[in-house]
């Protein structure tokens, strides 16, 4: 059996743009991903912390410093610019190696820039900027 656990985070990043004719996704910042451990092409949730809108996308790789989150397409209208965001992976893990699973999560400064990088923070140790 296996366990979707938490594999990487991206927590309280600030939304830069916005792209409604676009094909779909959001673009993030390449060292956001690296830092993250997320993927080009990798099914994400993102989480909007304005307005409580929860959806599912695939990410593309943006500019390396530039601090973009731009959401592309149908995603672009659950969002506006500075709206802060989380963005969130998953990975599927034996049942027997889940507890001892530890995630990565980068606490978003500012211009969207890292922070901060954790393994497994617990719940409630992530402040908010």
């Amino acid at each position: 059996m296996f366990v979707a656990m938490l594999r990487g985070k991206i927590h309280r990043a600030t939304v830069t743009e916005t792209r409604l004719e676009y094909a779909g996704s959001i673009t993030i910042d390449e060292a956001l991903l690296e830092a993250a451990d997320i993927l080009p092409g990798e099914r994400v949730q993102v989480f909007n912390l304005n307005n409580g809108e929860r959806f599912e996308t695939y990410t593309i790789s943006g500019l390396r410093g530039s601090g973009v989150i731009c959401l592309n397409g149908p995603a672009a209208r659950l969002a506006q610019v500075g709206d802060r965001v989380i963005v969130v992976a998953y990975a599927f893990v034996p049942y027997e190696e889940a507890r001892g699973f530890r995630p990565r999560i980068v606490v978003v400064g500012d211009g969207n820039q890292v922070a901060e990088v954790h393994r497994d923070a617990p719940h409630g140790t992530l402040q908010a900027s």
